[in-house]
């Protein structure tokens, strides 16, 4: 198994920033725009990118929920055992508002098709704009395309990319696992 680090330390701060810069420049202050990270991995992202426009906006109340898509998922049922879900925390509504679903990774574009059908239990936005950490551009199973990317990998099916989270795994890296040819 190989291992070649996509991001880390000082890297995976500047790429956060940037990515909060880009939204401030089409948000603006927030008044009108929410974000919504997607359980679990997408809430710890949207944790840095609220915490982020907080040290920036200083004046600015930026509202931030977790939203579960267990259930929305077209292969919920395809696993083994019993599904738990996370809770979501939502605490306001999304009608007419601009909303930004946060992820850590997209890839074949299923995650946020369900979450998408998931939101609407939340109102009907204005508008919807995707934020990724990591995009793996050549595996789409759906037509979804992020309007903010912090960085694009082109990845074989056969390769994983794991995003590690200070808060859960102790550092901020992202790294790309490819399997050794024997």
């Amino acid at each position: 198994m190989q291992k070649r680090t996509l991001l880390d330390g000082q890297k995976f701060q500047i790429t956060i920033k940037r990515l909060c810069h880009q939204l401030i420049e089409s948000h603006n202050d927030f008044s009108n725009t929410v974000l919504i990270g997607i359980q679990p991995r997408g809430s710890y992202f949207a944790d840095r990118v609220k915490h982020e426009l907080s040290e920036v906006l200083k004046k600015s109340v930026i509202q931030k929920g977790n939203l579960d898509i267990t259930f929305f998922r077209d292969d919920f049922r395809r696993k083994d055992g019993l599904v738990s879900a996370s809770s979501n925390t939502i605490d306001f509504i999304i009608e007419g508002k601009n909303v930004i679903l946060i992820d850590d990774v997209l890839w074949t574009g299923r995650t946020i098709r369900a979450a998408l059908d998931a939101l609407l239990a939340y109102g009907r936005p204005a508008k919807v704009e995707l934020l990724v950490l990591i995009d793996r551009r050549f595996s789409r199973h759906v037509p979804i395309e992020p309007d903010y990317i912090g960085l694009q990998v082109d990845t074989l099916d056969s390769q994983q990319v794991k995003v590690s989270w200070k808060e859960t795994e102790g550092e901020d890296k992202v790294i790309l696992i490819s399997e050794s040819n024997k």
